[in-house]
């Protein structure tokens, strides 16, 4: 069944959130970085089940640097060594953000001792980002196009 192409049918609300992808990126790298930003958005989809945006972002983790090893352990990185203690919580934040679990204050006090506060935001609103375009990618469906090198 085709789908609405949802580039074409709402060009000014895509712009917007293409917009704030950029945004995002650009705050991502001066606070946290871009490893960090694109563990959790890969992770999120996964979450999500949403195979575009797992393509898409294995690629774009892939060219920011990150280690083939730490892309396929992103599934399992609670048992993987070789996640740094703030990746740790940033990819705990986005499960718990993901499900709509209770950020609890002892867990988010453990959050406050890795990242500063402009960085705690900047992170919850990254989460958020990467879940809605898991949303409307769900609902509309593009082609999934994973470029295996």
């Amino acid at each position: 069944m085709k789908r609405a192409d949802y580039f074409n049918q709402a060009p000014q609300l895509i712009q917007h959130l293409l917009g704030q992808e950029e945004l995002l990126k650009q705050q991502a790298e001066a606070t946290f970085g871009l490893k960090i930003w694109e563990l959790v958005k890969l992770r999120a989809s996964q979450l999500n089940q949403c195979a575009f945006c797992i393509a898409m972002h294995t690629t774009q983790a892939t060219d920011s640097g990150e280690s083939t090893n730490r892309i396929i352990g992103l599934s399992a990185w609670k048992d993987m060594t070789f996640y740094t203690t703030k990746e740790r919580l940033a990819l705990s934040l986005c499960e718990k953000l993901t499900n709509a679990e209770v950020i609890e204050d002892t867990f988010y006090q453990e959050l406050a001792s890795e990242f500063d506060d402009k960085s705690l935001v900047t992170l919850t609103i990254a989460i958020n980002a990467i879940n809605s375009w898991n949303r409307i990618v769900k609902m509309f469906k593009p082609t999934v196009e994973f470029n295996d090198n």
